[in-house]
């Protein structure tokens, strides 16, 4: 009684996709693995010690060197969404 069987795991299962269907839940499984992968990324990019020390010193020049690059072009974009 304390866990379900197979079938109880195949009803949901089936359940689940009845309510969201196939293309929402390919879309769900590939934007989580692009978060889990960015986060690897980011936790990477962020572990070595030497890296930090030096991004620290120069952070507020490497800001304000953007800042002015970013005035000097502007990008227009147009969002459409995925059909």
């Amino acid at each position: 009684m304390g866990s379900f069987s197979i079938w109880h795991w195949l009803v949901v299962l089936l359940i689940v996709v009845l309510v969201f269907g196939t293309k929402k839940l390919k879309n769900l499984g590939s934007d989580l693995g692009a978060a889990v992968k960015g986060f690897k990324d980011g936790m990477a990019h962020g572990s070595s010690p030497s890296e930090a020390s030096a991004a620290g010193n120069g952070a507020t020049a490497q800001v304000t060197a953007d800042k002015s690059a970013a005035d000097k072009t502007t990008i227009d974009v147009e969002a459409k969404t995925k059909s």
